[in-house]
């Protein structure tokens, strides 16, 4: 009789406990596809300016590093119950081709392929970095315009 109640309860507490993803870690500005076991119907970040989340469909979601940092994701069932959780860490972009350029106390960040480097604004990143981001949303913002056929 003992062994029929421990296994009763050890088969609860594993359809109760949420699955514990492995950790995700990404640089800064990359985006990971996670899969959900089971349908999902809500989704939290822990903090949100380290990690996003967009959801694809309820087994499927896209995580977007935006801050450097620790964070984790849980999401919950239909029901409320949690099915699933992990931590997700954000660090620094891959080296490959990236050039960090330090002039005394400014820090600039430069994203390099062949001979050429154009600059790659990353947090931290000093007074001419934010010109260089400036200019960057200044042309997205454009090119924006131009495909909605507002351009002019």
């Amino acid at each position: 009789m003992r062994h029929v109640l421990l296994a009763t309860a050890l088969m609860s507490a594993s359809i109760v406990a949420p699955a514990r993803a492995a950790d995700v870690s990404l640089a800064l500005d990359e985006v990971r596809t996670l899969t959900f076991n089971t349908p999902v119907a809500t989704v939290y970040v822990g903090n949100p300016t380290i990690a996003d989340i967009t959801m694809i469909d309820s087994r499927h979601a896209f995580v977007q590093g935006k801050g450097y940092g620790r964070t984790n994701i849980v999401a919950l069932n239909p029901d409320g119950k949690q099915v699933f959780g992990t931590r997700v860490n954000v660090t620094g972009a891959d080296s490959a081709g990236t050039v960090t350029l330090n002039r005394g106390a400014q820090r600039v960040t430069y994203n390099c392929t062949g001979a050429r480097c154009e600059p790659a604004p990353v947090p931290g990143d000093g007074k001419d970095a934010e010109a260089a981001q400036g200019q960057i949303t200044n042309h997205q913002n454009a090119a924006r315009q131009a495909a909605s056929g507002r351009g002019g």
